[in-house]
């Protein structure tokens, strides 16, 4: 469902208006966490992704979010950003709170990995992990 932002922006969570052009120019070329990711890749998470959500001017795309879960228990928010032309407008913001309150997911447990927006994702209540969480890095 598409939300108006302040300033013209829009939120939205319909996939067939992700431009996989610009998500992947992105991912590829400049997310830390991404570099260098295949296209055959992102075309995929893209697909199989149970949610995604993206920022818009217009119609060009510059915020996305994709998430992954079992539907019951536990989500996982993935590949999120904003252009950095536009960051510091609180769009990336409002792209994690529809990701995760407005969306149909938002009674379950979220998981994420981040080296630098934790200031952002506390606001949405992500904090440390506790003892019980380990990760198998490959």
């Amino acid at each position: 469902m598409a939300r108006e932002l302040p300033g013209g922006f829009e939120v939205d969570d319909d996939p067939a208006r992700i431009d996989v052009d610009a998500v992947f120019d992105f991912l590829a070329n400049e997310a830390y966490w991404a570099k260098g990711r295949p296209r055959e890749t992102v075309e995929r998470l893209i697909r199989e992704a149970d949610r995604v959500v993206g920022v818009y001017e217009g119609e060009r795309q510059i915020g996305f979010a994709r998430a992954f879960t079992d539907g019951v228990a536990v989500a996982y928010l993935a590949d999120v950003y904003v252009l950095p032309e536009f960051r510091g407008r609180q769009l990336g913001g409002e792209l994690v709170r529809e990701m995760i309150d407005n969306g149909p997911y938002a009674g379950i447990k979220w998981l994420l990995h981040t080296t630098d927006a934790h200031g952002l994702y506390r606001k949405f209540g992500f904090d440390v992990p506790s003892e019980k969480v380990l990760e198998r890095l490959v």
